[in-house]
């Protein structure tokens, strides 16, 4: 008598397999992550004023940006074995990002709410990075590309309310 596919077990051992505390770490990343999509598609569809265009393709960026960590965060979690969680009330429960406000927004508040926004998720990053770093270095490398663009993309996005040297921080000179 044979067996069906159906009755097969498998049994794998993973060469890594990560614990609840990794699990945890990541899921905080890819719920902001998730979020900040969103949360940039708000603003992209509701910005109004000065500088509308430019702010609006910016903003494309930073969605596809988002949406992309998001996306290589969740299947890294899966190659790892754990289970994320995307769903609209996980990320409306858990995520660190402010709400983004309804209705139409000026450009100059726009960049302020979103540049908070992606700081925010940088944060977040940064707040698991060395615990992730310690569990799991092929993982942070991920964390360091995503690091590395989101700070790109809120220095860009900044830069429309800046004024050259007063405003805060201000940068280094040597």
């Amino acid at each position: 008598m044979t067996t069906s596919t159906t009755e097969k077990k498998h049994t794998f051992k993973p060469a890594f397999k990560a614990d609840e505390q990794l699990a945890a770490n990541l899921q905080k990343v890819a719920v902001d992550l998730i979020n900040l999509h969103i949360v940039g598609k708000q603003a992209h569809w509701n910005v109004v004023g000065k500088n509308f265009r430019d702010l609006h393709l910016q903003l494309d960026e930073l969605v596809e940006a988002a949406r992309e960590f998001s996306d290589a965060i969740s299947e890294r979690m899966r190659s790892i074995y754990v289970t994320p969680d995307g769903r609209a009330s996980t990320i409306a429960r858990t995520s660190s990002i402010e709400e983004f406000p309804e209705g139409e927004v000026d450009t100059a508040e726009t960049v302020d709410l979103i540049v908070a926004a992606i700081y925010t998720t940088a944060g977040t990053i940064r707040g698991v990075h060395d615990a992730v770093d310690e569990a799991d270095p092929t993982t942070a490398d991920l964390l360091h590309g995503f690091l590395e663009r989101l700070e790109q993309l809120a220095w860009m996005i900044e830069a429309e309310n800046r004024v050259a040297n007063r405003t805060t921080p201000r940068p280094i000179h040597e």
